[in-house]
């Protein structure tokens, strides 16, 4: 039934160097979503605990990187709100278009509200927002191509490359505006970016054709009523354990992923029993719970971007270039210059190779070993003195981080729609961010160990930790490869 369904689906006919023309609009829109969340995720870490007179809200430092890693993981685990909401509601299409509304209010809350409460209200909303986007963007996408087409790594690698050149950008802009005008103008500018990619997504519209338009599993008119009910019991559930002390600021970390590793339990389970789900799709379904595993790891050590790095490049780096001071929140765009000089080059290399690039399961251990090898690359780092390490060793390092990222991520993405039943679409693609969810609040739990004095040890471990895992995954690639039935 499924393979029918595929191959009904109406492709835009329209091409742009060799890909479908709808790649162009969802490149742009996630260029700019990711421009404004990149743009404020690496600069909210130094607002929660920068002193008041420094402009921040005076958190401790731990308790600030962990609730970056916490809302990381929060904002992926809204993608099976975006995925619910595109499966039996308003279709993908749609979804992507509300999803970058609701992105843009929670930036100018940011902005123009005080305190925790700019940060409440804002954090929820673009988590929200950047949930129902990003699930739906990639699912979108996926659409465009027939299943077994060897053009889907190459057309998801580009899409990646508009994901960094918002990652890149949106750091820079961001710290500057930080370091000379305030964090709220920051958080304006983020609001802006999102702006720009509404209009853009609006204006070229028509590109998508009819993909993503349908509503593949419509929720029937009478269990509107019952699925408002769980929505407003899940609010108050989240507002009795805040205000019980259940869950506080400094644990909110741990609490994020035990719940996105439930929901993810639940997620596969779901998919293993329901009566939509054929033979073939399960068998897929299946072969996808050690790519999960193998994705939360390294989505666990890459996310420290935002949480372990953003305090070392503020405490432990020089960032002098030519007597300026550069803004430690660059180091959130130093690895995507790495994706944007590499992405070209992936794509060329997995469209030239087609089917006989290496299968999807030695992509994800190439990536998770490369993460793993990258962070023991600071270890050597560990015997400069307080600001002095040079800056031109992390960015060095980074390029690790990137062909790493680009071994996996991309390739994670298409193989997610790849092995996705076809009653579950866009809530496999959530399931997919759940991995990545684990991983990001994983992130903020693990900034809790790392101390300047402990480097060796922290950097040591959580390196080999990783490798072993990417060896492990190699060695279950035959059995992975066999359950995928014919995805490669």
């Amino acid at each position: 039934m499924s393979q029918v369904v595929e191959s009904e689906r109406p492709i835009p006919a329209r091409t742009l160097f060799g890909h479908p023309i709808g790649l162009a609009n969802l490149f742009g829109v996630e260029l700019w979503e990711r421009f404004s969340f990149y743009g404020m995720l690496t600069i909210l870490g130094y607002y929660l605990y920068y002193s008041v007179t420094d402009g921040g809200l005076g958190l401790a430092q731990s308790t600030g990187v962990g609730i970056v890693g916490a809302y990381g993981g929060l904002v992926y685990l809204s993608t099976v709100l975006g995925g619910w909401i595109a499966d039996r509601l308003l279709g993908m299409e749609r979804t992507v278009f509300y999803g970058g509304v609701v992105v843009m209010a929670g930036h100018i809350a940011l902005a123009v509200l005080p305190g925790l409460t700019g940060v409440g209200v804002g954090l929820v909303s673009v988590a929200l927002g950047s949930g129902a986007l990003k699930a739906n963007a990639s699912s979108l996408l996926g659409t465009l191509y027939p299943k077994d087409d060897a053009r889907i790594d190459g057309g998801f690698t580009l899409f990646y490359l508009g994901i960094n050149i918002g990652a890149f950008t949106g750091p820079l802009l961001t710290g500057l505006l930080q370091t000379h005008l305030g964090f709220h103008y920051g958080f304006g500018a983020a609001a802006l970016g999102m702006a720009l990619g509404l209009t853009q997504y609006v204006v070229f519209r028509r590109n998508l054709g009819s993909a993503g338009r349908e509503v593949p599993n419509p929720l029937p008119r009478s269990a509107i009523w019952p699925a408002v009910g769980v929505a407003l019991g899940a609010a108050v559930i989240v507002v009795v354990v805040f205000a019980t002390g259940l869950v506080t600021l400094e644990t909110l970390p741990e609490a994020t992923t035990v719940v996105i590793a439930v929901a993810s339990l639940g997620y596969f389970a779901i998919m293993l029993t329901s009566a939509k789900v054929a033979p073939v799709e399960r068998s897929r379904v299946r072969a996808f719970i050690p790519l999960f595993l193998a994705n939360a790891v390294f989505w666990s050590l890459f996310q420290q971007i935002f949480t372990v790095l953003a305090v070392y490049s503020d405490e432990r780096m020089d960032w002098t270039i030519f007597g300026w001071t550069a803004p430690s929140s660059w180091i959130g765009s130093v690895e995507p210059v790495w994706i944007i000089t590499l992405s070209p080059l992936f794509a060329l290399l997995w469209t030239k190779l087609g089917n006989r690039a290496p299968s999807t399961p030695r992509k994800f251990a190439l990536g998770v070993v490369g993460m793993g090898l990258s962070f023991l690359l600071f270890v050597p780092l560990a015997g400069f003195d307080d600001k002095s390490v040079p800056a031109l060793a992390v960015l060095v390092i980074m390029a690790g981080f990137a062909i790493s990222e680009l071994l996996l991520s991309p390739i994670g993405l298409a193989v997610t729609t790849q092995l996705a039943p076809e009653a579950f679409r866009a809530q496999m693609m959530a399931l997919y961010f759940f991995s990545v969810g684990i991983g990001t609040s994983m992130s903020g739990v693990l900034a809790r160990f790392y101390a300047p004095e402990h480097e060796v040890a922290y950097f040591g471990i959580t390196g080999a930790v990783a490798i072993a895992v990417g060896l492990i995954v190699a060695a279950l690639g035959p059995w992975i490869s066999r359950y995928m039935a014919g995805v490669h």
